[in-house]
């Protein structure tokens, strides 16, 4: 009788013992979009990671998604309750607009609905001029604000978005700034809200009526956002956010036709979500905690200590996501060791491109273990028993 091969019958029985599943399914996969906008992206919110872009770095028009920009400024400088007086140059700005007059006030709250809602172009002048005392200066927190967050190719020269030389930004830069407008509680609100209705604070009694002009956020399932916007130079724009299967994806597009085509920013950002929410899924790659090696202890009282990292990480992967990682430690360590101690660090690079940098730590206390040290721990506990 042939002889069994040992080796053989454990790779049998190790197939069978666990099941194999796939992260994705073959019929669900989606090709990546063709679409219209001159520029376009789109990123995970949580990690910032860019999962499809076409030509995001270039500068261009951006027309109103500069108010995202002009409500986040407002809401970081201002107080929801300022009463704001309306300037002639407020009043004067061209459509669309509120139609807001000289010399009355309104909340500075109810003028970011309609700073967000409506895209109010007086609106912006008045709250422009409230926060930075004139549009100039407040044009130039909006820019530096941009390169705080790391929008280093943006740059505000009007509060509401109407061309102007000097005024642009790219797709990247402002999924990036949507990406930090997003983590703000009011600015949710604002641009979740689908209708309200506000009311000058001075004078004869006037209300307005607003409307969410963003139908995004009606004919897309899990839409959170964000903004329309419309110039001659720039085209039609929209920054689209939306949430399913636990991602929270954010979505630019520049230039999506012109006039009359202005269903074509919804075509767009439908087909560049639908990519992403078909294709990526959120895996968590490094748990918090989770080992990463062990390295050798010199006179300790334990041979080696148990590195883990620091904390957790997780991105949205598609299926053929290739994912390595890269441990730098020391080749040992000498006694003490305190746990919690940073000692190292991993790195984890997606398809051969590094993401992120974890600090590896000690898992556990290594007390030191020489003559000196023993000698000290046996007077000491003959001292406690002589007391």
């Amino acid at each position: 009788m042939k002889k069994k091969n040992p080796l053989l019958f454990f790779l049998i029985l190790f197939f069978f013992s666990f099941k194999i599943v796939p992260l994705y399914s073959e019929e669900k996969n989606v090709k990546p979009p063709i679409v219209e906008a001159r520029s376009a992206i789109l990123m995970d919110l949580k990690s910032g990671r860019v999962l499809w872009e076409k030509d995001a770095h270039t500068k261009k028009a951006m027309a109103s998604t500069t108010k995202i920009m002009t409500c986040i400024i407002a809401l970081e400088n201002g107080s929801l309750h300022d009463e704001v007086s309306v300037s002639a140059k407020a009043a004067a700005a061209p459509r669309v607009k509120l139609y807001i007059k000289k010399g009355e006030t309104y909340r500075l709250e109810d003028l970011l609905y309609a700073l967000m809602l409506q895209s109010s172009n007086d609106v912006a002048v008045a709250i422009a001029e409230h926060i930075g005392g004139s549009v100039e200066e407040f044009c130039k927190m909006m820019t530096e604000k941009a390169k705080e967050i790391g929008a280093e190719n943006t740059s505000y020269q009007t509060a509401n978005g109407l061309d102007a030389q000097d005024h642009y930004s790219t797709a990247y830069d402002l999924a990036l700034i949507t990406q930090y407008a997003l983590q703000n509680p009011k600015f949710m609100e604002i641009i979740n809200t689908r209708e309200i209705t506000i009311s000058n604070a001075s004078g004869a009694h006037r209300s307005f009526y607003l409307a969410n002009a963003n139908r995004f956020l009606t004919d897309y399932e899990g839409a959170t956002g964000v903004k329309t916007g419309f110039t001659g130079q720039a085209g039609y724009c929209f920054v689209g956010a939306a949430r399913q299967q636990d991602m929270h994806l954010v979505s630019v597009v520049l230039g999506s036709g012109w006039y009359p085509h202005k269903n074509q920013k919804w075509v767009d950002t439908k087909a560049i979500m639908n990519y992403g929410f078909a294709n990526f899924k959120p895996t968590e790659i490094i748990l918090q905690n989770q080992k990463a090696t062990s390295v050798p202890v010199l006179r300790g009282i334990y041979p080696d200590v148990e590195l883990v990292y620091e904390k957790g990480f997780s991105l949205p992967l598609k299926k053929d996501d290739l994912i390595t990682t890269k441990i730098s430690s020391p080749t040992s360590l000498e006694a003490p060791v305190l746990a919690g101690s940073k000692v190292g660090y991993g790195e984890v690079f997606v398809n051969g491109e590094r993401y992120t940098r974890i600090s590896l730590v000690a898992l556990q206390n290594v007390e030191r273990h020489d003559f000196m040290t023993s000698l000290q721990k046996i007077l000491g506990q003959w001292m406690d028993l002589c007391q």
